[in-house]
This record gives C-alpha cells, sequence and structure tokens, in this order.
C-alpha cells in the first residue's frame, strides 16, 4: 500500500487529538449527559420556554460532538483497515477513498471548531433595513429576508417573525425575524453589515441601471439566564400604533413598542404581536441581545489592537457586492469569496460565504483580488 495514505491515515489521529482539546470535546460531552438527565427529572417541562433553550442547548453540543464521535470511530477502523491491508489488496484499495472520507468530515469538524465565540451557539436575531436606493431597496431589503428565511429552511432551522414594516409601493422599509438553530449565531453574525445590489431597475421605465444598498445587522439571542446589564433609566420606551395588516386590533391601539438605549443610541422596535405586553417583552430581548453584541465588539476591538490586527467587525461597512447587470455574480469584499449563480444565492444557498468568512475572521489569509467592484 502507499505510504502517502499510511502518513495521512496517521495524521487524522493527530488532528483528532488536536480537534477534541480545541472543541471542549470532554466538556460537551459531560454538558449533554447532564442535559439529559434533566430531561428525564419530573417538572422539566413544567417552565416551557427553559425546557425548549435546554432542548436547544442539547441540539447545538450534538451538532459537534455527534460528528466527532463519527470522526474518531471512522478513524480507529481505518487504522485496523491499514493494518490489514498489508496483506489484504483489496482492502488496501479501499483505503485511499476512506482516507478522503475522513478527511471531509475533519474539514467540517475544523470548521467547527472556529465556532467558538462566547455565544456562537446561541440563536441568531436578524434585522434588515433598506438604505439609499429608492424603491429598489425596498424590494432589495426584501429579497435579503427571504435570503436568509430560505437558509434556515435549507438547514432545519426554525424561523419567527419579530417585526415587518412593509414599503407602500414595493418590498419592505425593515424587518427583523429570529433564526434558531445549532451554531445559528455563529455562522450568521458575519452578515452583519451592508448588502449591495446592481441591476436593471423593475421600477424605472428607462431600464437603468440602478445600485440598491441593505442593512443587515445580527445579534445574538441572549437566555435570560445571561446577565446583560441595563440601566432602566437609560431606556427610553415609546408606544405607538402599528402599522399593517394584523387584523381588527391593529391601528386602534398603540401596542407597538420602540426602546431607545440613550447611552449607546440602540433602538429596537416590535409591532408583530396585538398586546404591547408581548411586544415590550420581545424589544427588551432584542435590547438585550444588540447590547451583547455591542460587548462583544469591544473585546475583539481590544483584542485587535493589542495585537496590532484589525477588529473584523463591520455594521456600517459593505461586506458583500450581488451582480445582476452586466454579469450574475455574488462576491464577498472581505474574503473574496464568490459564486455566479445569483439566483441560487437568493434562494438561500449562502453557506459558502458564510463558511468563508467564519475563516477569515479567524485570521486565515485571504487571496488579493484587483477587480474593482
Amino acid at each position: 500500500m502507499e505510504k502517502e495514505f499510511v502518513d495521512r491515515a496517521t495524521g487524522i489521529h493527530e488532528a483528532l487529538t488536536q480537534l477534541r482539546d480545541s472543541l471542549d470535546y470532554a466538556q460537551k460531552k459531560s454538558h449533554i449527559e447532564q442535559i439529559e438527565r434533566e430531561q428525564g427529572e419530573p417538572g422539566f417541562w413544567d417552565d416551557q420556554e427553559m425546557a425548549q433553550q435546554k432542548i436547544g442547548e442539547l441540539k447545538s453540543l450534538n451538532s459537534v460532538v455527534g460528528p466527532l464521535d463519527e470522526a474518531i470511530s471512522a478513524a480507529d477502523d481505518l487504522a485496523a483497515m491499514v493494518e490489514m491491508a498489508e496483506e489484504d489488496e483489496e482492502l488496501a484499495a479501499e483505503v485511499p477513498g476512506e482516507v478522503e472520507r475522513i478527511e471531509t468530515m475533519l474539514e467540517k469538524l475544523k470548521l467547527s471548531a472556529l465556532l467558538s465565540g462566547a455565544h456562537d451557539a446561541a440563536g441568531a436575531i436578524i434585522t434588515i433595513n433598506a438604505r439609499d436606493g429608492g424603491t429598489d431597496a425596498n424590494d432589495w431589503a426584501e429579497m435579503l429576508l427571504r435570503m436568509y428565511i430560505q437558509w434556515a429552511n435549507k438547514n432545519d432551522y426554525k424561523v419567527e417573525l419579530i417585526d415587518r414594516q412593509d414599503n407602500e409601493e414595493a418590498g419592505i422599509n425593515n424587518a427583523t425575524i429570529a433564526i434558531r438553530g445549532p451554531m445559528a449565531y455563529g455562522y450568521l453574525r458575519g452578515e452583519t453589515g451592508i448588502h449591495r445590489l446592481v441591476r436593471i431597475s423593475p421600477f424605472n421605465s428607462e431600464g437603468k441601471r440602478q445600485t440598491s444598498f441593505a442593512a443587515v445587522d445580527v445579534s445574538p439571542e441572549i437566555s435570560d439566564s445571561v446577565e446583560v446589564e441595563i440601566n432602566e433609566g437609560d431606556v427610553r420606551t415609546d408606544t405607538y400604533r402599528a402599522s399593517g395588516a394584523g387584523g381588527q386590533h391593529v391601528n386602534k391601539t398603540d401596542s407597538a413598542v420602540r426602546l431607545t438605549h440613550e447611552p449607546t443610541g440602540i433602538v429596537v422596535q416590535c409591532q408583530n404581536e396585538r398586546s404591547q405586553h408581548k411586544n415590550r417583552a420581545t424589544a427588551w430581548k432584542m435590547l438585550r441581545a444588540q447590547l451583547a453584541r455591542a460587548e462583544e465588539e469591544k473585546r475583539e476591538a481590544a483584542d485587535a489592537a493589542k495585537y496590532g490586527e484589525q477588529a473584523k467587525t463591520g455594521f456600517g461597512s459593505q461586506i458583500r457586492n450581488y451582480f445582476l447587470h452586466p454579469d450574475q455574480r455574488v462576491k464577498d469584499a472581505r474574503t473574496k469569496f464568490q459564486m455566479g449563480n445569483f439566483h441560487a444565492v437568493l434562494d438561500g444557498d449562502i453557506q459558502g460565504f458564510l463558511e468563508s468568512t467564519l475563516r477569515w475572521r479567524a485570521g486565515q489569509p485571504i487571496e488579493d483580488d484587483d477587480d474593482d467592484d
């Protein structure tokens, strides 16, 4: 059997040993066992919100530990196969394919190791705002909203609409959704920033090329057990009448709630529920999420300054360009990753962008690109 594959099989074992440490395998395994014990206790489902939170936590843990267990088992089988292959030619012929299969598993696990931020396992709260570009920008914001919902559906994540304000002519002024599933925030946090669309405008009778902008903001959905310091005296509460469809109750009472955190200028709003009480509770959850994200960015900026690097955060900076004219492509301004199928991306095929951004955030070098977009 070729020495190359024997060496690669040995390298797989060494890589798995490192991954067990970097992924805190033993601690995660112990945490899974603890939650499974709690599930078996009477009264576990009495507090539905807490129970659902625990189930979500269990899914996130299993999404890392399960594939790692599978890779460890496959690597053990591979070691036995390599040993026996010295005397069995048929078995030796199977080794290269098995080495490549396990190496592919390892690449996915290495990606999991990059999802190690304080809130990466949490759900993601995504807010999309139409920016410059008139009606085209409103339409573009709605296209992005659909893109993230499609990505969530493809990955079996749950989506909840928190707030949506439609534009009178087309599209949306803004919308907020929660996406819940294993490592939702870890994958989506790099989507924060300005998304730019270039196309022939469907709203322009002259058929001119139009550039539109939409801002995406992603925050972690923080559980009540996580402490986020907020002085209630710093928060201004405004109530107003909700707009858009929503039944008899809408537009007749001040059910919509807007919270303004005056020290930071962070503003959140919710009008999706008919009850002001529910909208207020959701708005506070959104505010906690944004303040937690702001604290996370401060820590990252401080770490970057310490090591003389540029912080890899970018709300307000342009992160991705989507072209429908003159050619079709989508290109990330940070990682240079691009796809030629515009419509596939808008149908939720954004995993390549999410993974390349994860690697970029972890400090992996990106190739130079001289294209002038």
